[in-house]
Order: C-alpha cells, then sequence, then structure tokens
C-alpha cells in the first residue's frame, strides 16, 4: 500500500520540481514531507528520528544545490529519508528496507543522487573532500560538495582525519553539523560537552548574530561580495580564534550555529556560502524526531528506529508472544557479564557507541566505573581494551561485527601480536537483516581466523554463550578471544544455569548418523537440527557436531569424523571465502584425508537487504537448503 503524499510533495519527483516552488512555499513542503515520512514509518518501520530532525536542512540542501551535479554526502545515511523522497523514489518509499526493494541507506546503484554509499559512520568528510579535489582537478571550480555529518558521527577518527586534510586542501567542500546531541544513543566524551559550550555561550551567539546578519547582506554587493565574505571570515576568524575554536584551528571557515529548523534562513545562508570558497563549516543545532511529539520528546534511542507504531497515539506495535519466547543473545550478553563481574573484579565492559544496540547498558547501570561507551570509535575502543589487558584487567570488548571491521589493524597490531587477553564479543554476526550489506556480520571468521594469537568461537545457543563468556575471563596466559553471535533471539534452552568451563578448541557431537556428517558453527547449527529432524523423515541419517570453534578447530573430532565419514557439509552464516568451511578443508588436505564436502555459507558477492530467513533462503542455507545439500552430497560416491 502507497501512502499518499501531501499537495506540494505528490508534485515533487525530482530537486528540480522542488526549485520550481518559491521560498514561501517551502514551509508546506516541510511540513508535508516530515508527515509523508510519519505515514510511512509508522506503517511499515525504519529508522525515523533522524530523518525527522533533518526535513528543514534536506529542503534547503536540495532548494540550493543544484543535485546531482552537486555532491550532498549523508553521513550514515540513517537521516537521509527525506532526501530520497526528494529524489524520485516517493512512490516506491514504502519498499524502504524491504527484501528487494529500496534501501534503508543511500546507495550509488540505486540513484544518482546517491553520490556515496553509507551504512558506518564518520565517511562523510572524507569522501565529499575526494570528491572536490576531484572536481578541482579536472577544472570544475563551480562544483559544490557538501557532507552532512552528525554530532555522533563527529567523534569517529576518520571525521577528524578528513577535517585535518581539509583545512589545508583549499577545495569546494561544505561541511553541514548536523548537531542533535544524540546518534543512536546519547553522545558521550568532550566534544559533545564542546559543541553545547559553543551553544550555549551568550557572548558567542551575541557576536555570531552580529556576523549572520552582515552574512545575509553579501549577495547584495554583487561582484565585490568574494571582498565582503572575505571581511566577514576574517571578523568570525578573529572572534573564534580567540575562543579556542575547534574548527578554526584546523583552517575551516566556521558559521553557526543556527536554527536547524529555520527553512528560511537556511536556505539563504547556504546561498550565501556557495560564493565563500575554500572548505567551510555550518554548525546546525536541530531536534532528532522534530514535529513528532512522542519523538520529540521521548527517549531518543527508543524512537531512533521504533518499528510499527500509531502515529495518532505515539503507541509503538508490539506482537504479543503466543508462547514464551527465548531471550535475544544481546540481553543475555548483557546480564551474564554483570553476573560475572560480580565475582571476577577484574573484568571491565567497553563499547563505542552502542550500549543500548548491544546491552553493555546493562553493565553500564550497574557498574558506570567498570563499563565504558568510547563514542563512535571502533579503533579506540579496541586499543583501549589492550591497554586494559596489559594492566591486568579482563577487557570484554562488545562491537558488532561489521563495525569490528573498522579496527582489523589494531586488533592485529595491537592485541594479537603483543599477545594480550583481550576478549571481543561480536554481536550482530551473520546478516543483520534490513540494515543491509554494509551492517552485514558476513566476515569476521575469515578475518579473525588468520591472526595469530586469536581463538574464534560461536555458541549454538544462549548457555553455550554464557559458558564461551565464562571460559574467557578465567586467566590464560595470552590469546585474544572471539565470541561471535547473531542478531536477535536465541532457542529456548535454560540459559540462567551455573557456569561450565568449555575447553578451548573443544566441539560436542549434538547427533550420531550414518554416511554423511553435518558439522556447523555457532546459532545456524540449530537450522541443522531442524534439517535433520527432516532428513530422518525421510530415511536419511545424518550425524552433526557443533564444533564451537573455528580457532583452535577440534582436531581430534575431526580426526574422529573423517575416519568415520566421507561426505560433510559444512553450515556458517559467514562468507564461504577463508571460513570455518574452509579451515575443514585445510585440515582434510593437511592430514590426508579424502571426502567430498559441501560448503554452505554467505557467497562471493555483496547480499543485499531483507529478514534474516529470507537471506538465509536466498544463500541456500536455510533448513530446506541444507536439506537439499545433504541429500545431493548422499547420492554422490566418492571415488
Amino acid at each position: 500500500m502507497k501512502i499518499e503524499a501531501g499537495a506540494l510533495l505528490k508534485e515533487i519527483d525530482s530537486p528540480d520540481d522542488l526549485k520550481k516552488l518559491s521560498e514561501s512555499q517551502l514551509v508546506q513542503v516541510c511540513e508535508e514531507l516530515r508527515q509523508f515520512i510519519i505515514d510511512n514509518v509508522s506503517v511499515y518501520g525504519g529508522h525515523f528520528g533522524a530523518s525527522l530532525g533533518v526535513v528543514e536542512l534536506t529542503v534547503a540542501l536540495h532548494y540550493v544545490f543544484n543535485t546531482p551535479n552537486d555532491e550532498i554526502v549523508w553521513d550514515v545515511g540513517h537521516q537521509a529519508y527525506g532526501h530520497k523522497i526528494l529524489t524520485g523514489r516517493k512512490d516506491d518509499f514504502y519498499s524502504n528496507r524491504v527484501y528487494k526493494g529500496l534501501s534503508g541507506f543511500p546507495k550509488r546503484k540505486e540513484s544518482p543522487y546517491d553520490s556515496f554509499g553509507v551504512g558506518h559512520s564518520s565517511t562523510s568528510i572524507s569522501a565529499a573532500l575526494g570528491m572536490a579535489v576531484a572536481s578541482k582537478y579536472k577544472g570544475e571550480l563551480e562544483k559544490q560538495h557538501v557532507a552532512v555529518i552528525g554530532d555522533g558521527a563527529m567523534t569517529g577518527g576518520l571525521a577528524f582525519e578528513g577535517m585535518n586534510h581539509a583545512g589545508v586542501s583549499n577545495s569546494n567542500l561544505l561541511i553541514v553539523l548536523n548537531d542533535n546531541c544524540m546518534s543512536i544513543d546519547p553522545n558521550v566524551g568532550a566534544l559533545k560537552d564542546y559543541l553545547t559550550d559553543i551553544t550555549t555561550s551568550q557572548t558567542y551567539n551575541k557576536v555570531k548574530n552580529d556576523i549572520w546578519n552582515l552574512l545575509g547582506k553579501i549577495s547584495k554587493f554583487g561582484s565585490n561580495a568574494q571582498e565582503v565574505a572575505s571581511k566577514v571570515e576574517g571578523s568570525i576568524k578573529s572572534f573564534l580564534l580567540n575562543q579556542s575554536n575547534l574548527f578554526e584551528s584546523l583552517n575551516l571557515r566556521y558559521f553557526g550555529p543556527i536554527d536547524g529548523h529555520d527553512i528560511d534562513h537556511l536556505v539563504h545562508v547556504m546561498d550565501d556560502l556557495k560564493n565563500i570558497p575554500g572548505p567551510k563549516i555550518l554548525h546546525c543545532i536541530t531536534k532528532k524526531g522534530k514535529g513528532f511529539e512522542p519523538a520529540e520528546n521521548g527517549n531518543k534511542t527508543t524512537w531512533h528506529a521504533p518499528g510499527k507504531f500509531d502515529k495518532v497515539t505515539g503507541e509503538i506495535f508490539k506482537k504479543p508472544p503466543t508462547a514464551p519466547q527465548p531471550p535475544k543473545y544481546q540481553d543475555v550478553f548483557g546480564h551474564t557479564l554483570v553476573e560475572l563481574a560480580e565475582t571476577n573484579e577484574k573484568i571491565a565492559g567497553v563499547t563505542p557507541a552502542m550500549p543500548t544496540g548491544s546491552s553493555m547498558n546493562i553493565m553500564m547501570k550497574a557498574m558506570p566505573d567498570r563499563a565504558f561507551d568510547v563514542g563512535i570509535a571502533e579503533q579506540h575502543a579496541v586499543t583501549f581494551s589492550a591497554g586494559l589487558a596489559t594492566q591486568g584487567l579482563v577487557p570484554f570488548c562488545n562491537i558488532y561485527s561489521t563495525f569490528m571491521q573498522r579496527a582489523y589493524d589494531q586488533v592485529v597490531h595491537d592485541v594479537c601480536i603483543q599477545d594480550l587477553p583481550v576478549n571481543f564479543c561480536l554481536d550482530r554476526a551473520g546478516f543483520a537483516g534490513a540494515d543491509g550489506p554494509t551492517h552485514h556480520g558476513a566476515y569476521d571468521i575469515a578475518y579473525m581466523r588468520s591472526i595469530p594469537n586469536m581463538i574464534v568461537s560461536a555458541p549454538m545457543n544462549e548457555q553455550e554463550l554464557r559458558n564461551l563468556m565464562y571460559t574467557a575471563q578465567l586467566p590464560r596466559k595470552g590469546n585474544a578471544f572471539t565470541i561471535r553471535y547473531p542478531r536477535g533471539q536465541g532457542v529456548m534452552v535454560d540459559w540462567k544455569t551455573d557456569f561450565e568451563k568449555i575447553e578451548i578448541g573443544t566441539g560436542r557431537k549434538v547427533a550420531d548418523g550414518e554416511e554423511v556428517a553435518i558439522l556447523t558453527i555457532g546459532h545456524i547449527g540449530n537450522y541443522a537440527v531442524e534439517a535433520t529432524e527432516a532428513l530422518n523423515e525421510k530415511g536419511i541419517f545424518p550425524a552433526h557436531y557443533d564444533m564451537r570453534f573455528v580457532k583452535p578447530l577440534d582436531e581430534e573430532m575431526l580426526h574422529e569424523i573423517f575416519s568415520k565419514y566421507n561426505k560433510l557439509v559444512t553450515v556458517e552464516d559467514g562468507c564461504i571465502q577463508g571460513g570455518f568451511g574452509s579451515a575443514v578443508l585445510e585440515f582434510m588436505a593437511h592430514n590426508g584425508y579424502a571426502a567430498k564436502v559441501s560448503m554452505l555459507g554467505i557467497p562471493d558477492r555483496i547480499v543485499e537487504h531483507g529478514s534474516q530467513l529470507q537471506l538465509h533462503k536466498e544463500c541456500g542455507f536455510d533448513p530446506e537448503g541444507i536439506v537439499k545439500s545433504v541429500e545431493k552430497i548422499v547420492e554422490y560416491s566418492v571415488l
């Protein structure tokens, strides 16, 4: 079902249509765009608060700049729904984040208006600067390049690297700082305090207002506009350098802060900034969830992506369970970490800006002096954890699998080369679902198992997760310890039991069998249980082994398996290249065994968004896919 747009919005299929409107009509466009987002997300779900907060910014950018020739890079992309709606995707917006539908993030293959694919934070400044430098090199001196970045994404080191380079580039770059004191969870750190100081300084704002009054007159000076702009810039720099302005110290012309919800002022300011050459930053104050009272004044984390809700009352719809439901892996992690920390005073928790998503917030509440949200800074999180480990603490560094990719050098250099016992808990391993390829945790098995001094494990259920965490916090001389688990619920087991130590590098036999063996790693092994039951009904009785560890492999168990079976199916929810199945094949080759091995996992291509089950089925390792693979290999005769 498509949602009807308002009178003005329904006539807008591109920014060219938007530009046909008068400035006086933009307030109505913003109202209609905000309502259209509310109508759609309330019915279909998706990211919410961030896009509501930048409605006026979005309209102003496409009204003032000549997109797609002028290029806009949206950091992360949670806030780009309005951008998509204004750039020809309004009629298809109901399919946002749905299997085979629109991506929830800007995506280059989806539209020429999506100048850069995003999903991870803090990339916009570097990407837009690269575009600006390229345009300058090609002689396209009038072309504009805009990076829209939130204050949360500004805490990422890559953003600072980009600003540092931009300040000496003399390129045509505008950084729009969308300051709402939020990422997904509330922002932390010194930058948050610094931006608050800027926005609340009465002296600063008086001078700022005087400067903006002058800036607004620039366009009246015709050929002298550049000279006036230079004087305005000089007055800003003179004042702000005395105020130790961070951005000016990086040679970025700083303008603001201004009201990010005043569409008239935004249009005039951006129109004037186009005439000021070089790198510059516009500081806009916005409110996440603007225009929808429950999101604007309620829990910002909840309204980041609330799911379906009643757009009148604000009630978030939660389907009542028809039967008791297993807990989410992330919650088992959070409660278990506190339980372990109560008996082991050396345990510390670390997360890069995802305390709610990882459930580290449970420890942060119970033990605030032992749990740390370090901001959107995965590299720092890993090296910080390494520093803790050198002093005898036992860090549990919880990072989504997809975000751990950003800290790979630190895992190698700062942890494993030094053989430090840091524990990595990789949430959202495997397919992340509707967030798509930027968030899929497809590669962690392959990239972690290739590093010396690294243990790689995955639990098949919640109880196994608890026991792996218990094992990881026991004293050991070295070796980092990775525990990966998927997004979502586990299985119905009695997980609140006494802890049991798991011998590192040992698997377990789930079911004995004949002729063929299924080897699994992690939660995906529950599909094999389901598949085995279906195969038994067909008269096929495969054995099932939950290997638990990819590194070190349970070699004793593998010798047993290869001695008994010459037909194997390996199943993993990670990339096939270099993953768990590859590790089994390596063992087979090194030990001289001969067998037919079928490997199921994520293929060597980018898998788009959809529900986890839809994507498992697409890639052939859902229960039905396992059944088919076993049936096929049973028919195969090994020479």
